[in-house]
């Protein structure tokens, strides 16, 4: 998506009112675990699974949390704050360990996802729970390390055949989210080379008129099969 020096740049200038409608995923993402965490209690061990900068970590500084991931998903992260490195696919704790597993947008990034949520089950307690977020209609990112994209089906299948039961799966947004997000990826054409001096004319179009609109728009579509993505939550059987 943006450069981003782009999107630091944003986040000074434009209103934050005006950035959630901006980049609705994303808005999303921090209102879930917002409430995950306001309903977390002091005593749970919350397992943040593929944490990266541990962008979470102050969502829950009142609970104990534990950062864990294996180092490789962006070259420009800073992957120092993490509590524990290593793999999704063989997480290096004892079984039953955890109350609450969160993962955020990183289930794609594992060519094992099946063996993954495997992974949580084990180490979650009896009654603990899992929270995802997984993406639909993304762009791939972090290349050569995203594997997958998941339909409803998908995730809910994968987290059943592990022995969860699924509390909700539900649909980041409709048609015209994801609408306004590709409108809002022509931008990125722009940001190399002599095409820069295409940003300033296209960007008050492409990557403010245009996406704001969209997100208003969404409301029309109650199907929600063009989702951006799901938020998935499920409970240890």
């Amino acid at each position: 998506m943006l450069n981003s020096h782009v999107m630091a740049l944003a986040r000074k200038v434009v209103p934050k009112a005006i950035l959630r409608r901006l980049d609705p995923f994303e808005a999303s993402i921090e209102s879930f675990v917002s409430n995950l965490a306001e309903n977390t209690a002091e005593d749970l061990v919350v397992l943040d699974a593929g944490a990266g900068e541990c962008r979470f970590r102050e969502s829950f500084a009142h609970a104990n949390y534990v950062a864990l991931d294996f180092g490789l998903g962006d070259p420009e992260w800073d992957y120092s704050r993490l509590d524990v490195i290593g793999r999704l696919e063989a997480l290096p704790l004892s079984g039953g360990c955890c109350d609450r597993v969160l993962s955020v947008v990183v289930l794609e990034h594992t060519p094992e996802p099946g063996q993954v949520i495997e992974e949580f089950h084990r180490v979650l307690k009896p009654e603990g729970s899992v929270h995802l977020v997984v993406p639909l209609m993304w762009e791939e990112h972090q290349r050569p390390h995203d594997y997958f994209r998941y339909t409803s089906a998908g995730i809910r299948y994968l987290l059943e055949r592990s022995g969860f039961r699924i509390l909700s799966i539900r649909p980041v947004g409709g048609f015209f989210w994801q609408l306004g997000r590709r409108l809002m990826g022509i931008l990125t054409f722009t940001q190399k080379g002599w095409r820069w001096f295409l940003f300033p004319v296209l960007a008050p179009v492409f990557g403010f008129v245009l996406p704001l609109l969209c997100y208003y728009l969404d409301k029309l579509d109650q199907d929600r099969s063009y989702t951006l993505g799901y938020i998935c939550e499920g409970s240890r059987e």
